[in-house]
């Protein structure tokens, strides 16, 4: 949120209570009270050193052929939830795509241009934030790409 604040990027933040460790993305929008369609989480997948983020809807899951063509990779795996913190400064269920210790290429999933607004962590567990899809890619370079698995 200190990096919103600085680039002057409107925000609404939202807090939940997590002491039950209920708090899987579609927890968190059950317990703010949004649909699950306009809450994002964030994914960090790798390949060797090269890491990549991945904001998509909470019922949804990650392509990862689409996601390594997206990054011009010809295979990613999800980096483990052990390495999460290592390298993003974030953990499991607190990770935001804003603020990570490196600006790793971004992607959003192209669902988020549906919506005026759309929800992601604001970088700790209980704290969400709302913001304008293209004011999210802007304060983190992503590009709005198809990346989810389609039924």
């Amino acid at each position: 949120m200190r990096i919103l604040d600085k680039k002057k990027v409107k925000y609404n933040m939202y807090s939940y209570d997590a002491g039950d460790g209920m708090i899987s993305g579609i927890d968190v929008a059950e317990k703010i009270n949004k649909p699950k369609e306009m809450v994002f989480k964030t994914l960090v997948s790798h390949n060797g050193q090269n890491l990549y983020v991945f904001v998509i809807p909470v019922a949804c899951e990650l392509d990862l052929k689409k996601a390594a063509k997206a990054a011009g990779e010809k295979k990613l795996e999800m980096l483990p939830v052990k390495d999460l913190q290592k390298w993003t400064g974030y953990i499991r269920g607190g990770c935001s795509p804003i603020g990570m210790k490196k600006n790793y290429p971004t992607y959003v999933d192209s669902s988020a241009t549906n919506y005026d607004v759309i929800i992601v962590s604001a970088g700790k567990i209980g704290t969400q934030i709302e913001i304008e899809p293209t004011q999210l890619a802007a304060a983190t370079g992503a590009q709005f790409l198809d990346i989810t698995k389609k039924d």
